[in-house]
């Protein structure tokens, strides 16, 4: 079997989706945009169980799925999901001393989520799991090519 893409580029793969997610977010450095992203991800994952998550992490590119998974306590009961304001400010409170996490961190996180990864594949995942995951990231777009998967 050969290596996963993901796996073989996964370094050139990543510099990629954190170029798009800080330019989205209008971030001028590495570290705000990933300790966005990373916020985005803890929010995310209180609300599944621990298959639920790993099924997600598993239509992730390397890199992200590590950034997922990474320190989770999954023995913590699942949170119900909530509005987008309401998310959004709990990812803001993530690291309440480090963050510069802008209003739009969802939504440039699900931007960049979805031109890494197979659309198909994640919205089959994200059908599975409780409602409320699909609308979490759920982006608009002008053109749906916008989102078509990006080979870096």
């Amino acid at each position: 079997m050969p290596m996963p893409w993901t796996y073989r580029h996964a370094s050139r793969e990543w510099r990629a989706f954190l170029d798009d997610v800080r330019a989205r977010m209008d971030l001028v450095s590495d570290n705000s945009a990933y300790t966005a992203v990373d916020a985005v991800f803890h929010v995310f994952r209180r609300r599944l169980t621990a298959q639920q998550g790993l099924d997600f992490a598993g239509v992730l590119p390397s890199i992200l799925r590590a950034i997922f998974v990474a320190g989770w306590r999954v023995d913590d009961p699942p949170l119900p999901f909530a509005d987008r304001a309401s998310l959004t400010a709990e990812v803001k409170a993530v690291r309440p001393d480090h963050n510069l996490t802008p209003d739009n961190a969802i939504e440039a996180t699900a931007w960049a989520v979805r031109r890494f990864t197979n659309r198909l594949d994640l919205d089959r995942v994200l059908a599975g799991l409780p409602d409320g995951a699909a609308a979490f990231w759920h982006v608009d777009v002008a053109d749906p090519r916008e989102l078509d998967q990006r080979i870096v």
